[in-house]
């Protein structure tokens, strides 16, 4: 496991440490200091360092190599020849039981680790074994002519040339080697299969773990414990794999650059892994999450796991871009550093964008509706389907969907009925003028004795009456529905209406329709009766001051009763 808390120290480091200062830097340096010339062999940092150097090793250019040691300039032919003479030493005991640091965990920065116990200008990078003596592999900080640059220490060097003559190791590869990508194809070979057999054998141990565990389990998808394991185990076989592979890979007897060249990648493997473990297991704990609000009936609660599982998802990803581009030596710093400068800019040319972010956050924190709420918002009337990131959908009762941005939504007024714990009933209820005081009182009392047989309705319910019109008694009914769902609400309203008519027909109470009243005057009624009036010898309706008759009633007009009649 210790490739798994390397790894994850070096990314959140890499991440989140800001560029070092070398020390006894000046705090007013020049404005415009002239550019730094990048040095050919780029040595700038540990991590570039042991890049190139493995570069120089796989390509067997030993008189590159002997650059990135901290040897005085050859001057000579006897010098050089010394200096190649070690970098093949180096070469052959790295592949003979040395390692060295994988690339995600070398410092990227031109001063190193500062938080080492080493000096300042030394940097620790892998080790070597030759017999029973461990060698570290020290890098030094120093000047190559304007450049400063790491090397292969002198003390490392000293080391390795006195070890290798008390136990000398074979310099020169075999003739007959076939060489690919400057190491031999065995090695590969050998490296790939360990993959293989690693990675492969810990996922079928995975699966069939999985499999024995939904066979005992009796129902596997409401249990949260296998939920769990069927979320975490192939992710979590495969980072188990990461280190297993790291840890026998070091042990092997292979080529440095075809171990390091693999190792690193694999990095990218173990990030792949967690950001793997993380979006199941984000899955797994939303999905039991939001089945249980639901047996539970808290809906609200529903799209803040929504939001949070997106969110999650979102940071997740950007954290594996992040950790695969600094596996493959691309600097992140300065991009994340620009994005404090970006995101104002963005932020200005995307403020709808932000708007509706915060919106969601606003809709989600306030909670004035749910998902499954049917709610009314401007002209929309319908069911809440989704609250996303950025907006919410609503099916409306024709069965069409409804986006609305969320900070359009969070801006204007929200009508949820879904949030009534009882419904209105206030019908009234007219009685025609031909009933007596007694029929009136007995048509009260039956309509108070309907609401107080209702067990669903609500204390406090009253039928009075309320006004007399011009055209009948109205008993005016103010009371509620004690029941939350609409459809219920809907089968005791019709009960109670027809009860109510039942009752007033039984004792024999009219209720009362809108009728108009046509007044003639004498001259007009004898015109329509076809006298004299009917000939042009009645005088005109407009010139005689009779009293009128009343001779005709329109036909009845149907009135359920649910507002007053029109006045005529």
């Amino acid at each position: 496991m210790r490739l798994l808390v390397s790894l994850s120290l070096a990314l959140l480091l890499g991440l989140t440490q800001p560029p070092a200062f070398a020390a006894g830097q000046d705090a007013e340096a020049p404005a415009a200091a002239e550019p730094a010339v990048p040095d050919p062999l780029k040595r700038e940092t540990p991590r570039s360092m042991v890049s190139g150097l493995l570069g120089a090793l796989g390509q067997s250019d030993y008189d590159r190599t002997a650059l990135y040691f901290d040897l005085p300039p050859a001057t000579s032919s006897r010098q050089r020849t010394n200096a190649v003479e070690q970098a093949r030493a180096f070469h052959a005991v790295l592949d003979d039981g040395g390692t060295l640091d994988t690339f995600i965990t070398l410092s990227n920065d031109p001063n190193g680790k500062v938080s080492d116990d080493l000096p300042v200008d030394q940097e620790r990078v892998g080790e070597i074994a030759i017999q029973d003596k461990k060698i570290p592999v020290l890098l030094t900080k120093g000047q190559d002519g304007e450049h400063q640059v790491w090397r292969v220490s002198r003390e490392t060097l000293t080391q390795i040339t006195a070890a290798t003559k008390r136990a000398p190791v074979v310099t020169e590869p075999a003739a007959d080697q076939v060489v690919v990508a400057g190491a031999p194809l065995k090695d590969w070979a050998l490296l790939l299969g360990l993959g293989v057999l690693v990675f492969g054998g810990l996922w079928m141990l995975s699966a069939l773990i999985v499999f024995c565990m939904r066979k005992l389990v009796p129902d596997p998808e409401a249990n949260g414990l296998y939920r769990f394991f069927e979320a975490a185990l192939p992710p979590v076989s495969l980072l188990i794999a990461v280190g297993v592979f790291y840890n026998w890979a070091e042990q092997l007897p292979v080529s440095i650059v075809a171990r390091q060249t693999l190792l690193r990648y694999t990095g990218i493997v173990s990030v792949i892994a967690l950001v793997w473990f993380g979006l199941r297991l984000v899955d797994a704990i939303s999905e039991l999450a939001i089945a249980r609000m639901q047996r539970s009936q808290r809906r609200q609660v529903i799209s803040v796991i929504t939001l949070a599982r997106r969110a999650a998802k979102v940071i997740l990803l950007a954290f594996s871009c992040i950790a695969i581009l600094s596996t493959f030596g691309i600097d992140v710093t300065t991009g994340i550093a620009a994005l404090g400068i970006g995101g104002i800019a963005l932020a200005l040319g995307a403020q709808k964008t932000v708007e509706n972010l915060v919106g969601s956050v606003t809709v989600i924190a306030d909670r004035p509706m749910q998902v499954g709420d049917f709610i009314k918002v401007g002209d929309v009337v319908g069911t809440v389907e989704d609250v996303g990131i950025r907006s919410t959908r609503i099916r409306t009762n024709e069965r069409t969907v409804v986006t609305i941005p969320n900070g359009d939504l969070s801006a204007r007024q929200i009508e949820n009925y879904a949030a009534r714990d009882r419904f209105l009933f206030n019908p009234v209820i007219a009685i025609a003028y031909g009933n007596s005081s007694a029929k009136l009182k007995e048509a009260i009392s039956i309509v108070q004795q309907v609401l107080a047989e209702e067990k669903n309705m609500a204390e406090g319910h009253r039928a009075r009456l309320g006004n007399i019109s011009e055209r009948a008694f109205n008993i005016e009914v103010f009371s509620h529905i004690d029941v939350h769902e609409f459809d219920t609400q809907v089968i005791i309203r019709e009960k109670l209406l027809l009860t109510i008519f039942e009752r007033l027909e039984a004792a024999d109470i009219s209720l009362a329709f809108p009728t108009q009243t046509i007044v003639f005057s004498p001259s007009q009624l004898e015109a329509v009766r076809g006298g004299p009036a009917a000939n042009g010898d009645a005088t005109d309706a407009d010139d005689t001051n009779e009293k009128a008759d009343v001779v005709a009633i329109a036909p009845p007009a149907v009135w359920t009763g649910a507002t007053p009649p029109p006045r005529t």
